[in-house]
């Protein structure tokens, strides 16, 4: 299948190795002699199918519903060369780039929350050059994964037109064959791997989110892989019984990781709220030292525990009871 040079131009360097529809199409044919298995193993395991240079995609949006136990895991394999891209990241790309586990970041948006300004970490590796950042809007992160998950080199909008970030990144333009009206090519996204928290799944990989599902369902089916942890393991059973939460069918996830407070120390929309303090003392200590103190809060919270659930026993159950009263009062409102 030929397809076009120009739109070879408008894609980030470490998306250019294969056309965009040879990315695109193990996607397309994943539910192909797909069978139901059981597909549950530990976030070790899960995260050891990435592999060095791999392009991550991680679900949620800022610090809702972020996969933190498979963030841990990956910060703890210690990674090199990777693409991370997100919808708007928080502080887990400080975390990457502490390590010296990050090449590029795509994204919207980098930053910790309002309350915290802009990430201090973040801006010490960007501003130097020493990481790519593609940033887009927030609208063409969407387009993108939804372009990589219909098997579609682009899709049109008017999105950045006219814009810096359009000329930065040479988006290209398309002429509508209807209007005659100049169009942006915003270009698909084929991450190798997805990370996505979710409420529930079965051992089949069956997903069911509540509330928001942000841009996790495109940003699966655009991927390779797909590794999902949950807040709770459940039967087919009680999949079946609410078939309008499912977000993900089995045949688009390839490993389900059991993850209770999954998200922590950001929020799980019903189950707990983010973890403010725990943010404060981050923020704190990113001003104060900068990239050393990214690399102390792996060490710290990540390498110093023999898993996520050991992190999370650390916290204490007074705290996180107040979390999920946090969450509560929340869906009372």
């Amino acid at each position: 299948m030929a397809h076009a040079p120009e739109m070879d131009r408008a894609l980030p360097e470490l998306d250019r190795a294969r056309p965009t529809m040879d990315r695109a199409r193990p996607t397309m044919d994943r539910a192909v002699g797909r069978p139901m298995l059981d597909k549950l193993m530990t976030a070790e395991a899960a995260t050891a199918l990435i592999r060095d240079g791999d392009h991550v995609a991680i679900g949620g949006t800022l610090y809702s519903r972020t996969p933190m136990a498979l963030v841990f895991a990956l910060l703890r394999q210690r990674r090199h060369h990777l693409t991370v891209s997100r919808p708007l990241a928080c502080y887990e790309i400080e975390l990457f780039l502490s390590t010296g586990a990050l090449d590029r970041i795509v994204t919207s948006w980098v930053g910790i929350g309002l309350p915290w300004g802009l990430p201090p970490i973040f801006r010490h590796y960007a501003e130097r050059g020493e990481v790519g950042y593609d940033e887009w809007s927030h609208l063409a992160m969407g387009l993108r994964y939804k372009a990589g998950a219909m098997g579609v080199p682009f899709l049109p909008s008017r999105t950045m037109l006219g814009s810096d970030l359009a000329a930065q990144l040479d988006l290209q333009t398309v002429t509508c064959p209807y209007t005659g009206e100049q169009l942006a090519a915003v270009p698909a996204l084929n991450p190798d791997v997805a990370l996505i928290h979710a409420h529930r799944a079965d051992m089949f990989g069956n997903v069911q989110v509540d509330g928001y599902q942000h841009m996790d369902v495109d940003m699966a089916r655009a991927a390779r892989t797909v590794i999902v942890s949950a807040e709770q393991v459940v039967s087919p059973e009680e999949i079946a019984a609410r078939p309008d939460r499912t977000m993900l069918p089995h045949f688009t996830v390839d490993a389900v990781v059991a993850a209770p407070y999954g998200a922590y120390p950001h929020e799980c929309y019903g189950r707990y709220g983010p973890d403010l303090r725990h943010f404060d003392a981050y923020v704190a200590a990113a001003r104060e030292h900068g990239p050393a103190a990214g690399l102390r809060y792996v060490e710290q919270n990540v390498d110093a525990h023999a898993g996520f659930a050991s992190f999370v026993a650390a916290v204490g159950p007074d705290r996180l009871a107040a979390l999920a009263a946090d969450a509560g009062e929340l869906m009372r409102q």
